[in-house]
């Protein structure tokens, strides 16, 4: 095996392991992203929200059985 190949192959090594880390932190930013999302759907963002400042009847429960 010659010095050229060899070398060739360690920066092929390199540069998937450069893209194996880039995908995984692609992958936690979608997932981080996602769970964001979820909790802000689900009204559980971490943050106390206040309503002290709006109209009457907004932040009421809502009957939707009839």
């Amino acid at each position: 095996m010659d010095i050229m190949s060899m070398v060739s192959g360690l920066l092929a090594m390199q540069a998937g392991s450069t893209q194996m880390q880039v995908a995984a932190t692609i992958m936690k930013s979608n997932a981080d992203a996602e769970k964001s999302a979820v909790l802000t759907l689900l009204g559980a963002g971490g943050q106390n929200a206040s309503l002290a400042n709006v109209a009457a009847g907004v932040g009421g429960n809502l009957n939707i059985s009839a």
